[in-house]
């Protein structure tokens, strides 16, 4: 063997996913889920191992080490199975279907995920994680019962595949019936018995973020059929948790950015890969509070956020990148872990203060003598105990964390997954719109733009199809909901954000490929794929609102917004025979429905179209976002417009604001204070 060269390589070494990449020297010999690997499982009659993860996870990086690695471990599988190794973030399609036979099979699921399954892809076996000697077992059993027991693994098979298909299943036959604000106060009241109290988020652990919860939560108490009580109630635990969640370990304090979850329930100890879906819309609820609150904590976490992203998740051409490891040099967190005589030596005479700001106590002690950086404190009581004003503390704490950020920049960086995924992609490009909304940064636009520009330059097709993934200039794989659903939602945010009309008619035009290429006609709602990709054994719908909110419950909100800035009636009867389907599932279980309760609030209270046209529009538009105003649309075109809510309302003289509910509009003025008081704000 070369010196340097590599003892094994697999066919892995052809894709471009950092995830494959990462397995393409392991002996075994791994397949990519693709035609011409489906058709060697069948023409050599093996069982598929099917495994799955994700290029940040930390314990797919431990079983590949562990089993993976070992030749012993590999030659059973080569010899007994064909292996297919997926990315989920590339193929969440394939991980919905098996993450939920596992789920069916064991009772839980997670990454890596590892998949038995016949030659046509019905699955027989799974779990997650598994030590080698367990793993080893695992195979010799399958390889001798597929061999000496085939009729009885086909009778499971079949039962199995028919519980995955009959899952998450739609009713056709519900009667519309009608929206009340009772099914969110009754959801609410079920939902508040699970708050931690203490320290904000569920009462449990681990924690992830979960930015959707939150931003629903804060919807509702604002909302004008709340009761004052329940109102404060959700208020208090909104601001407790996001304030816990900005000072918590979960939280990078030196350069800003947020963590998958945390595997305690004090925010304290993350899991520390960093996503760009969790950012992207952390970025988006942390702008809105701050709009509702004027908390400055919020501000400053919007802003270390995009710095984060534009450090070290943007490419040159303005897309964003999907994350960044938990490990270093093969240890979790290691990049982001101090120990306390590196601070002092670094710090010197500023090390007390920095010691009390950030916990390098027994608070943020973690394990092998780091330190988890993490506050428990308001800058008040800390500047009181130093004798500093607060803009004299917070310019010490500034120049600490840029001094470390400096430093920690020459330590051996986590991996990198350089791969774009459209709907990430999205996220991201509408958490910068809203940061823009809310705080007027003209780069938070600019950065906005050029990334919507990159998506409709390079991952929308000819025949309007948008594709999923984007490597080394390589645009591939045909797009799932969840890339169109969270493009339409940017796009359309795009516009109201500064009134650029070729952006909603894009959205528009996404909106009616999705209606012809993932509905479900009878139930009306939307697979997960098209119908121009390859079947699997189940064609799945995403209707739960998770760590990313579900694609039907995003295309269900656009649907209601295209209907009113198109004044489109048949979007709204779709996205409200949606919401008819999801009503026991929103009373039942509201943290895992709080985008379609959100939807539900629009059907139930006031919703406002704020139209502005005339010369100053742009200048208009600016002075309602100083106040938070989630009921609404904007509207908008400093010339004559076209678009349904701006027709024939342009003058060349005055600059119109109109404010118009239910098909209702209020007499139009011509100062931004006025609209305010027509909506009740002021």
């Amino acid at each position: 063997m070369e010196i340097g060269k590599p003892k094994h390589t697999n066919v892995l070494i052809n894709e471009t996913s950092p995830y494959l990449l990462q397995h393409a020297h392991n002996p075994v010999n791994w397949h990519a889920w693709n035609n011409e690997t489906l058709e060697k499982v069948k023409r050599e009659d093996k069982l598929i191992l099917i495994s799955i993860g994700y290029s940040a996870c930390h314990w797919c990086h431990v079983m590949e080490h562990e089993t993976f690695e070992d030749e012993a471990a590999a030659e059973i599988m080569n010899t007994h199975f064909v292996c297919i190794k997926v990315d989920r973030e590339e193929r969440p399609d394939i991980d919905q279907v098996y993450m939920h036979a596992v789920q069916l099979m064991t009772g839980q699921g997670g990454w890596p995920l590892n998949c038995f399954a016949l030659p046509d892809g019905r699955p027989v076996y799974g779990g997650t994680y598994f030590q080698k000697a367990q793993w080893i077992n695992i195979l010799l059993h399958l390889a001798d019962l597929y061999r000496d027991n085939k009729d009885k693994m086909l009778d499971y098979a079949n039962q199995l595949t028919d519980s995955v298909k009959k899952a998450e299943l739609i009713k056709t036959d519900k009667p519309q019936q009608e929206f009340s604000i009772e099914t969110i106060n009754q959801s609410y009241n079920n939902w508040k018995l699970n708050f931690d109290t203490v320290d904000g988020g569920p009462d449990r652990a681990p924690k992830f973020p979960l930015p959707n919860n939150y931003q629903f939560l804060l919807r509702y108490a604002f909302s004008a059929a709340v009761t004052e009580e329940s109102g404060e109630e959700a208020l208090t635990h909104v601001h407790l948790t996001l304030q816990k969640m900005a000072y918590g370990g979960i939280y990078d304090q030196i350069g800003g950015g947020f963590s998958r979850y945390s595997v305690d329930p004090y925010w304290k100890a993350p899991h520390f890969e960093k996503m760009l879906y969790d950012n992207a819309q952390l970025v988006t609820l942390y702008s809105e509070a701050f709009q509702a609150s004027k908390n400055p904590l919020y501000k400053q976490v919007v802003y270390e956020t995009l710095a984060f992203t534009a450090r070290e998740l943007t490419s040159p051409e303005g897309a964003f990148y999907s994350a960044l490891d938990a490990d270093s040099e093969g240890v979790e967190g290691k990049y982001y872990v101090w120990k306390k005589d590196e601070l002092q030596h670094i710090l010197k005479g500023k090390f007390n203060l920095f010691s009390d700001y950030f916990n390098v106590n027994e608070l943020g002690l973690w394990e092998h003598d780091n330190y988890i950086l993490l506050r428990n404190v308001s800058d008040e009581i800390i500047a009181a105990k130093y004798n500093l004003s607060i803009a004299e503390l917070q310019s010490a704490v500034t120049e600490m964390k840029k001094q470390l950020l400096e430093i920690r920049k020459k330590r051996i960086r986590p991996g990198l997954d350089d791969k774009t995924l459209t709907s990430w992609n999205a996220l991201m490009l509408k958490g910068y719109v809203d940061a823009y909304n809310v705080f007027n940064e003209q780069p938070f636009l600019d950065a906005a733009k050029k990334n919507a520009d990159f998506i409709l330059d390079k991952q929308l097709n000819k025949d309007g199809s948008l594709n999923h993934n984007y490597k080394n200039g390589k645009s591939n794989i045909n797009g799932y909901l969840e890339d169109y659903c969270f493009t339409i939602e940017a796009l359309t945010a795009l516009y109201e954000a500064d009134f650029d009309e070729h952006y909603l008619h894009k959205a528009d035009e996404l909106m009616k490929y999705v209606i012809n290429h993932f509905q479900d006609v009878k139930s009306g709602m939307f697979y997960f794929t098209s119908d121009k990709d390859t079947a699997l054994i189940s064609r799945k719908m995403e209707l739960s609102d998770n760590v990313i909110p579900a694609s039907n419950s995003s295309i269900a909100k656009s649907l209601f917004i295209l209907g009113h800035h198109f004044e489109n009636e048949a979007y709204l009867n779709m996205s409200r025979k949606m919401l008819n389907n999801m009503l026991a599932d929103i009373v039942n279980y509201g943290s895992g429905y709080s985008n379609w309760s959100t939807l539900l609030l629009n059907f139930t209270q006031p919703f406002f179209e704020i139209a502005i046209t005339g010369e100053l529009t742009a200048e208009k538009r600016k002075a309602f976002n100083e106040y938070y105003i989630p009921n609404s649309l904007f509207a908008g075109n400093a010339n004559e417009s076209g678009l349904p809510l701006l027709k024939n309302r342009w003058t060349a003289e005055k600059t119109f604001i109109y404010i118009c509910s239910n098909k209702t509009c209020s007499k139009p003025v011509t100062e931004a204070a006025e609209a305010l008081s027509q909506l009740n704000i002021i």
